[in-house]
């Protein structure tokens, strides 16, 4: 752990640095501010302890302009001369903690602890996000996926419903999750729902939620996806398969902006944006009889076609590049290289499952072969019965 100590007292400076390298910290000193942010600026700091009685420019004056700098490193004010309003005037202005004079050993290192949870809890937060946005890229320059980005950027700040269509595999809910992260409802939940996976006799529970007792194992109050969502954005995947009755009371809750649980008898008011998906044709459904055309309208004021990979295989090598670095990091693994030759090869496969079956033979690629992915690896083991 890197630590810059800031103080005037010479004294006060070598004790820290004295208890914090024993605590096998790497410790750099400062006995003003101006030096202080020169270092702030040109090194990378998990913590600093910064005196608040100094000359020139004085720690409550470098701690609102390491604040400027990088909001996220713990900065802990030390004073002797200390009284509550200063110390809420340093926690207001973003430092971490405050400590007084004589400083006691007990409490540098409670503070030391609690500043690296800190520090440690930062950096996963920040690798976690960039792997999450890196899973849900949209990956392509082709003219189909640009005029999908475009769609997105045009549609995402409105209200409107909107309804993605695409076969199995080619990235629905990418677009719905990107619909929901552009627009006025970002900071809200994201609540997925696959109506394929969920038994039709318990789809109305799992969306409008089910009072205690309303049926043999409801044990307890259970609130439901559209509850769940609100202020939010609410994904229906496969809305095709949802049967008839609970296709009935979703058009209700988008009507009046209500549901009603299970068992219950009192609406309850919410606020969501549906998105839709579905691998079906829905205006085929609705001459069969298992959709509802009033229902489709409801739903459709926007439609985004998601297309089939084969239709834009153009978009193979950045794709390829994409799963690439991000099955190799996910291995730990240095990343592999990759041929034009077998881009080539990719390009020649149809791909019936899309960018799912795209990123599995990918991963299968990593693993099988060596730094580099040649053209006979693609033939050879492209197929999952390789040889």
């Amino acid at each position: 752990m890197k630590i810059l100590v800031i103080d005037d007292e010479r004294s006060i400076r070598n004790t820290l640095k004295e208890i914090l390298e024993y605590e096998e910290s790497e410790v750099t000193l400062s006995e003003n501010g101006r030096d202080a942010l020169v270092a702030f600026k040109n090194e990378t700091f998990d913590l600093v302890f910064c005196d608040i009685k100094m000359k020139g420019i004085d720690g409550v004056e470098t701690l609102e302009k390491m604040q400027e700098i990088n909001p996220e490193v713990p900065v802990v004010m030390i004073s002797g001369h200390a009284n509550i309003d200063t110390a809420v005037e340093c926690i207001k202005k973003g430092a971490y903690d405050f400590i007084e004079k004589p400083l006691d050993l007990n409490r540098i290192l409670i503070t030391l602890r609690n500043a690296t949870d800190k520090s440690a809890l930062v950096k996963e937060t920040k690798k976690l996000q960039k792997k999450v946005s890196k899973t849900y890229d949209i990956i392509g320059e082709s003219e189909s996926i640009r005029k999908i980005k475009e769609m997105i950027e045009r549609v995402a700040p409105t209200e409107a419903r909107v309804l993605v269509t695409g076969s199995n595999g080619t990235g629905k809910e990418l677009v719905a999750r990107w619909l929901h992260e552009k627009s006025n409802r970002s900071s809200g939940p994201f609540i997925e729902v696959n109506c394929a996976a969920i038994p039709s006799e318990l789809i109305e529970s799992e969306l409008f939620g089910h009072e205690k007792g309303s049926f043999t194992s409801a044990v307890k109050q259970h609130k439901g996806k559209f509850e769940q969502a609100n202020g939010g954005t609410l994904f229906l995947d496969e809305i095709g398969d949802m049967s008839l009755a609970a296709q009935a009371k979703v058009l209700r809750a988008l009507q009046e902006n209500k549901v009603l649980r299970v068992g219950g008898d009192k609406d309850i008011s919410v606020n969501v944006r549906v998105v839709t998906a579905t691998n079906k044709n829905l205006r085929e459904e609705i001459e069969k009889g298992s959709f509802r055309e009033d229902l489709y309208h409801r739903l459709s004021v926007i439609v985004i076609h998601v297309p089939a990979l084969n239709e834009r295989k153009d978009d193979i090598p950045l794709l390829a590049k994409h799963f690439i670095d991000a099955v190799c990091d996910e291995y730990g693994l240095p990343t592999k290289q990759i041929t034009p030759t077998a881009i080539d090869e990719l390009k020649k496969l149809e791909w019936t499952g899309n960018i799912r079956e795209f990123r599995n033979v990918i991963e299968r690629l990593i693993i099988l072969c060596d730094k580099t992915i040649t053209d006979i690896d693609v033939i050879n083991y492209a197929n999952p019965l390789c040889r």
